[in-house]
């Protein structure tokens, strides 16, 4: 009960300062961040929580899934057929290249083995727009430049899913289990595309079924109990949930663009809670020992993380492309290190590698340093694309005003 009592209070400040937080460096994301730090045991010790509590594992793994339903919900396949381009170069080759280089970095300075080394690069090597909400939100500022970093982060997940499940079974302890691995990773990726595709299309072939038909005030509900079934159909089949999230809310929105849009208000604000509450969590994993832990070589190498990999990754990748030079530095900037990391993460160190509680700590901090780097940063850069009205709240209490306001922007994450 103190964790719910602690979460509803962060809440609470949050929207309160949610205004000011998207006119200023100040963010959400960071009070959360900071909340969880505060009341953990390495400062006020309100709640006790170590990497291997339940409650982290279940709390990461739900936030992933909402955010990558709801991240497969903004794909448009006409617009991505009609704007692949620079999508695929970011991911087919800036995206390798950034673990290419962590990997590298990973063993020559902070001393890791090669395989342990890779599968750092392949944990923080996935972007999540939600630290950039000003940036990838706002209609003042490119189009291509925002579909560019969403569609990117949308997919990077899944993409570095199979290479870290790979990369954890490799570094196992006998050849014979990494090959066992293997088999069951290949099924646990299938297992979750099929239900992802097969599931959504049933459901809306229900609703158009003539005997059924949902009342509009419930339309609402209709992906979240849609959800909630996947999950728990994962679960129950060891089906990779991730891959289904995202395929999931991807296929619905292709199938029933009504259902989509039905859902989108409630959709993203589910998506902000389970947010929340993971970046809760995971401040309080945040501790003065977890950074003590880390070596000089380690913060070396967060620091290269940031400020060098991703941007010359990303920079390299989009070489000959239509982006000018503010754009494509925007663009190199913004690769702030999430939730998908986060319960990488999670997995390394529950694999029970030899390397994998010095490979969780590198990554634990970089995840921190990256949040507050790109979530107090957003707004600054927002505004070099003269966006000036980052909070979308209304001057007086006029109603059209008011509409105005909610369908302009919202809250900086």
């Amino acid at each position: 009960m103190v964790l719910v009592v602690v979460f509803g209070v962060a809440l609470l400040i949050a929207v309160l300062l949610s205004g000011l937080a998207a006119r200023t460096v100040l963010s959400t994301s960071f009070l959360f961040l900071v909340g969880g730090a505060l009341v953990s045991d390495g400062f006020l010790g309100l709640i006790h929580i170590t990497p291997d509590s339940g409650i982290v594992a279940v709390t990461a793994d739900l936030a992933l899934f909402a955010l990558l339903f709801t991240d497969g919900m903004h794909v448009s396949f006409p617009k991505l057929r009609a704007n692949w381009k620079n999508p695929a170069r970011a991911l087919g080759l800036g995206m390798p290249l950034a673990f290419v280089g962590m990997a590298l970095v990973t063993h020559y300075v902070v001393g890791l083995d090669w395989t342990t080394s890779f599968l750092v690069g392949a944990v923080l090597a996935p972007t999540d727009p939600v630290f950039a909400s000003a940036i990838v939100s706002r209609k003042e500022v490119p189009a291509k430049l925002r579909q560019l970093l969403n569609v990117e982060s949308g997919i990077n997940d899944g993409l570095a899913l199979p290479i870290v499940l790979i990369l954890i079974a490799a570094a196992g302890p006998t050849v014979g289990h990494a090959e066992a691995s293997l088999g069951k990773i290949a099924l646990e990726l299938g297992g979750g595309l099929a239900l992802g595709i097969v599931l959504p299309l049933l459901v809306t072939g229900l609703v158009r079924f003539r005997l059924l038909g949902a009342e509009p005030k419930l339309q609402p509900l209709l992906p979240p109990a849609m959800g909630m079934i996947l999950y728990g159909l994962c679960h129950l089949t060891h089906a990779n949930p991730y891959l289904a999230a995202f395929s999931a809310g991807a296929v619905l929105t292709g199938a029933s663009p009504e259902a989509k849009a039905a859902f989108e208000p409630l959709g993203e604000a589910l998506a902000e809670l389970a947010k929340f509450a993971a970046l809760l969590v995971f401040g309080a994993l945040l501790t003065p020992q977890l950074f003590g832990d880390l070596s000089i070589g380690g913060y070396v190498a967060v620091v290269l993380a940031i400020v060098l990999i991703r941007p010359a990754s990303l920079l390299i990748s989009l070489i000959g492309t239509r982006f000018d030079r503010r754009e494509k530095l925007v663009a190199a900037w913004f690769g702030p290190k999430g939730f998908a990391s986060v319960v990488y993460g999670l997995l390394v160190l529950q694999a029970g590698i030899s390397q994998g509680q010095e490979a969780y700590t590198l990554i634990a901090v970089c995840i921190a340093a990256s949040i507050i780097a790109h979530s107090s940063t957003d707004v600054p850069i927002a505004r070099l694309f003269h966006v000036e009205d980052l909070t979308g709240i209304p001057a007086d209490n006029d109603a059209a005003e008011v509409r105005h306001g909610e369908e302009a922007g919202h809250a900086r994450a």
